[in-house]
């Protein structure tokens, strides 16, 4: 098993921490099994496979019952192979038998769903009774649970939104998979919170507009002076300072200016004039 990082072998010793304590992070799938027992042998490369494929969602961990035979009986296995389901220290699940990929792929569909939605619900739940602070922490969990589902990022961003934690929010958006970032909301709130932030930690307006009379190539002073206008719905500066930067920037500094224009004009819809003006701006300077 060690050539998985998401399976491990089981001893008398690690078993506390390595099934028990661990299940309070995420499910935790122990297979029972003996190398004497051939549907074992068949279930052993097919949960191997699928523990690779969800990549970490879940924790592998087989334990052998001819070595570990107390052990598998104190955990109520009867019958081999056996695969049990720990959450928070306790058995939630049971299947017995080696059952095609298909059956196997469900079960561990339902682990995780379990997991990561009731987490998701008992969070937004917290926010409407105006328990904030949990539903951020509840939200967190459900996110570690399952990475891969776009709602819980989206949903834990706002929560940090709401309180103002701009930071942690950018920081969370920006650590996405790439295929999450491309979700069109989860980018969409990952634009406006960047702008957020930016305005939050940019000095006074006047001292903005006067580092860009001093130097009008100040491309960071004009991105913060951009975000502040946006934040205060001055949406025409906005998008001046956006182009400028266009104009006068390179790499990383222009892509960004150019996808806040972009988002921006999604946000404001195809009949606003400004759209129209800025949008065929954007595509004279790009020939």
């Amino acid at each position: 098993m060690a050539n998985s990082p998401h399976v491990f072998d089981a001893t008398a010793e690690n078993f506390p921490h390595l099934v028990l304590e661990n299940s309070d992070k995420g499910p935790v799938l122990v297979n029972f099994w003996s190398p004497r027992a051939g549907p074992c042998l068949m279930l052993m490369p097919r949960l191997v496979r699928l523990a690779d494929e969800f990549a970490g969602r879940f924790l592998l961990v087989m334990l052998n019952t001819d070595e570990l035979g107390r052990l598998a009986r104190e955990q109520g296995v009867v019958s081999l192979p056996t695969v049990k389901v720990y959450r928070h220290g306790r058995v939630v699940d049971t299947l017995h038998g080696a059952e095609s990929d298909e059956v196997l792929r469900r079960f561990i569909d339902k682990q995780l769903a379990d997991t990561a939605d009731s987490r998701l619900r008992n969070a937004l739940t917290a926010h409407a009774r105006g328990d904030t602070g949990s539903a951020v922490r509840l939200a967190a969990e459900a996110a570690l649970a399952d990475p891969y589902d776009p709602r819980i990022p989206l949903e834990l961003a706002k929560l940090l939104v709401l309180q103002q934690r701009y930071a942690q929010a950018d920081d969370l958006l920006q650590a996405l998979p790439e295929e999450a970032r491309a979700v069109p909301e989860l980018r969409r709130l990952a634009t406006h919170v960047g702008f957020l932030r930016a305005a939050r930690d940019a000095p006074p307006l006047a001292e903005l507009e006067r580092a860009i009379a001093d130097d009008p190539d100040d491309l960071e002073a004009r991105y913060r002076l951009a975000a502040v206008r946006l934040v205060a719905n001055d949406y025409e500066a906005a998008m001046q300072q956006l182009f400028e930067i266009v104009t006068r920037g390179a790499g990383t500094a222009r892509e960004r200016a150019r996808h806040g224009l972009r988002e921006l004009f999604e946000m404001l819809g195809e009949d606003d004039e400004r759209v129209t003006r800025y949008r065929a701006l954007l595509q004279e300077s790009m020939h």
